[in-house]
């Protein structure tokens, strides 16, 4: 016990009060970077290399167009893809749901999240290590707040990109809302004008691009997925659930039931974009009156501060003058 203490005395006197923390830290940061390098060399399984060395030639397409399909993942993310994705089904799910809808709709942007977490965290934790302990910052600093700026930092960089996803989600959603009434204005004419929804469908995805992408991209999604031939109902549902936005849910019921009943799509697109036009003059307005409220305090503290010094000021500055005047030194 003496030799144990003796050695807590000297790591406390080189790295201070949180030595033994520090060195557990540094500790675990080197066995997570030796197990990352380890598993990044790991050699291919035998009974793989066996598999892929006993296919024959005739199998030499299937292995091209399996190889097409795997174009887009990353390799090195796969060999972890075991840690980067949740095991629960409907969690990953969920995930997958909430990163399209931010419009990351790559194979590995579930994983490429995780790992963005992951290395943030660490390198935020990393940085609060070094900032009190190495570089002064700890300096009389007491031992919560010594814990409170080394784990802030990482807890920072870990939610960081949980927080970012979530903006994209309602910034994309909004462009969405704001777009939807002008892309059910040009469907209604082109489906007026004789094309079928596959058509104006693609035709609206091309004309939307240059001002409302993120529409336009689930657009062509839905075209894409109609050309392949996935039943016309199941792609707008699944359209609906990627947007999030209650207008396109609303729209896609309204295809729905014109399709099941058998009444026309231009009459319902009519009546429909005339709902969107209305609703959108409804949000203008909307937010034209919150104007007035948002503006008071703005006004009461660019307004009112310079209007007091212009009544106000003379008045001082003349009893200033009289006090003066009527003092000990005046006559």
């Amino acid at each position: 016990m003496d030799s144990f203490t003796a050695i807590e005395e000297q790591i406390n006197g080189v790295l201070g009060p949180m030595g033994l923390i520090i060195i557990a830290g540094v500790l675990g940061l080197m066995l997570v970077a030796i197990t990352v390098v380890l598993m990044l060399r790991q050699p291919e399984d035998p009974l793989d290399k066996l598999k892929r060395n006993a296919t024959g030639s005739g199998k030499a397409a299937e292995k091209q167009a399996q190889k097409l399909r795997q174009t887009g993942q990353n390799a090195q993310l796969q060999k972890f893809a075991k840690f980067l994705e949740p095991e629960d089904v409907n969690e990953l799910s969920a995930k997958q749901l909430q990163l399209r809808q931010a419009g990351y709709a790559t194979r590995d942007a579930v994983r490429i999240f995780y790992f963005a977490q992951f290395s943030l965290g660490l390198l935020g934790l990393l940085a609060g290590v070094i900032y009190v302990n190495f570089l002064g910052g700890g300096e009389g600093m007491t031992t919560q707040k010594t814990m409170m700026w080394t784990i802030g930092p990482g807890a920072i960089g870990y939610y960081l990109p949980k927080y970012w996803v979530t903006r994209r989600v309602g910034a994309r959603q909004e462009e969405i809302t704001q777009g939807f009434p002008d892309a059910l204005d040009m469907m209604l004419v082109c489906v007026e004008a004789g094309q079928s929804l596959d058509q104006c469908i693609v035709r609206v995805a091309k004309e939307l691009r240059a001002s409302y992408r993120a529409l336009s991209e689930e657009f062509e999604v839905v075209a894409y997925e109609m050309k392949a031939g996935k039943d016309k109902i199941n792609v707008l549902n699944d359209m609906g659930e990627r947007c999030g936005v209650q207008d396109v849910s609303s729209f896609v019921t309204v295809l729905v039931q014109s399709a099941a009943f058998g009444t026309s799509i231009s009459d319902a697109l009519r009546v429909y974009a005339a709902e969107m036009r209305d609703k959108r003059v409804m949000r203008a307005e909307e937010a034209a009156n919150k104007l007035p409220t948002k503006m008071t305090l703005a006004t009461m503290m660019l307004t009112v501060p310079p209007l007091l010094i212009i009544l106000v000021g003379p008045s001082v500055h003349g009893i200033t003058e009289l006090g003066s005047m009527t003092g000990p030194g005046g006559n």
